[in-house]
C-alpha cells in the first residue's frame, strides 16, 4: 500500500501542471458574448442568455468536470502532504 502512496505523491504534481494547463485553454476558447461595459454594470442587450449546443456545450461541460478534477487533486495534495 504504501509503494502505491509514493507513485501517487511523485505524480500527483504532474497531473496538477497537466489539469491546470487544460483548465486555462478551456476557459479561453470559450466565446462570450458581453463586452468589458457588461463587467462593470453596463447594459449589454446583445449577451442574452442562449442555448449551449454542439462544440460549445461540449466546451463548457468540460471545463466543469477539468475544475472538479483539479478541485479534487488539490485536496488530495493537501490531505496526502499533512
Amino acid at each position: 500500500m504504501n509503494s502505491y502512496m509514493d507513485v501517487l505523491v511523485a505524480v500527483l504534481p504532474y497531473i496538477q501542471i497537466a489539469l491546470s494547463i487544460l483548465l486555462v485553454a478551456a476557459v479561453m476558447l470559450q466565446q462570450t458574448g458581453s463586452s468589458l461595459g457588461g463587467a462593470f454594470g453596463g447594459d449589454n442587450f446583445s449577451a442574452g442568455f442562449h442555448t449551449r449546443r454542439g462544440t460549445e456545450k461540449f466546451l463548457f461541460q468540460a471545463t466543469i468536470v477539468l475544475g472538479v478534477l483539479f478541485a479534487a487533486s488539490a485536496f488530495l495534495a493537501l490531505i496526502i502532504r499533512s
